[in-house]
């Protein structure tokens, strides 16, 4: 079912959003991320593989933090290394004493400019760790203060909500596991994301249109590598639909959460092609036979519900966050909302 989604009075139809325009360069952003730091990633993982961290640290809020838990399965699941993220109000309002001698601090940021976020990256390199940033503004205190710089080039964001930069920020540490791990099938398949993307952007997600029209609160659930876009999608329904989203692992939603799943309750799945993608199919079962609404993007199945299709397990997630962001932008506006000016919100949050 396609629905219609009219232009509001001004003549603001879905694609005629700074949102859904921005989404939509994901693909030019990751070929340029790649072409501009290939040197600077062999550099980054030559120096991780003669000096192996100790752990690595994250540190970002948001969209940001939400792809930090993306680098934490990909560093833990391809090189073994503990990944943790920061709780930036350690430093920021605490003040505490950090031990980080030999970690790894990977900061991620649209702007670079967040004081709680600077602080916290500035702890961790004064205690030892070696901070590589992942940031869109170059010119950024966070770009000056990291010891290795990877910019994003996503180009300006004028959305409130972000699209580019996040996906940007998969692929560069995607890149970067896939450099020190020296997976040369994951550099192959992030190799072709310029490609892809944009075929996925181009798919139609509108069969989740009627179960999320009208809804109040919904899952989006995820494992592993999924887990994050899992994450992600429940931060743009909140921010661009009015949605009051929650995002879980396929594992933690068995526990409390299910008890409150009642016949026509949403949920929104990711389910990559791998193990974890099993057990996403597993508990989205007990969904259906709950008689909730399920609608889900399965990399076994691009047939499926929501349409997407195969690539490398980890890659499989950033190609299904780029098919959301287009169908939550269209979501937003047929539910009444303008998804590049959220209520409440900014685009550089300064948070202490």
């Amino acid at each position: 079912m396609m629905l219609e989604v009219a232009a509001d009075p001004a003549g603001k139809g879905p694609e005629d959003t700074l949102m859904h325009a921005e989404a939509r360069e994901a693909g030019e952003a990751s070929a340029r991320f790649l072409a501009n730091n290939a040197e600077t990633l062999k550099r980054i993982a030559a120096r991780l593989r003669a000096s192996r961290p100790t752990m690595v640290v994250t540190c970002g809020r948001g969209s940001s933090d939400h792809a930090a838990t993306f680098g934490k399965y990909l560093f833990e699941t391809l090189i073994g290394v503990p990944t943790a993220s920061a709780a930036l109000s350690v430093a920021s309002v605490f003040s505490a004493p950090l031990s980080a001698n030999g970690a790894l601090c990977i900061a991620i940021s649209q702007s670079g400019r967040s004081p709680d976020l600077l602080r916290t990256v500035e702890s961790y390199k004064a205690a030892g760790a070696f901070v590589v940033a992942l940031v869109n503004d170059a010119a950024s205190p966070l770009a000056e203060l990291a010891d290795e710089r990877l910019p994003l080039h996503a180009g300006p964001e004028h959305s409130v909500a972000a699209t580019k930069s996040y996906i940007a920020s998969l692929v560069g540490l995607a890149a970067l596991a896939a450099h020190w791990a020296h997976d040369d099938a994951l550099l192959a398949a992030i190799a072709r994301l310029p490609v892809d993307l944009p075929r996925a952007f181009a798919l139609d997600w509108s069969a989740a249109m009627p179960m999320l029209a009208d809804a109040r609160n919904l899952f989006v659930m995820g494992r592993g590598y999924s887990l994050a876009v899992a994450q992600e999608a429940a931060l743009k329904l909140k921010e661009t639909s009015g949605l009051h989203a929650e995002a879980f692992s396929s594992a933690e939603v068995r526990h409390g959460p299910m008890a409150i799943v009642q016949p026509g309750f949403p949920l929104l799945a990711f389910a990559t092609s791998d193990k974890a993608g099993d057990d996403v199919r597993a508990a989205a079962s007990e969904f259906e036979a709950r008689d909730a609404l399920v609608a889900m993007a399965d990399a076994r199945d691009p047939a499926g519900t929501l349409p997407t299709f195969g690539s490398h397990p980890a890659v499989e997630p950033i190609l299904m966050i780029q098919s959301f962001y287009r169908f939550v932008n269209m979501l937003s506006r047929a539910r009444g909302y303008d998804p590049d000016t959220p209520p409440h919100l900014k685009k550089v949050t300064q948070t202490i």
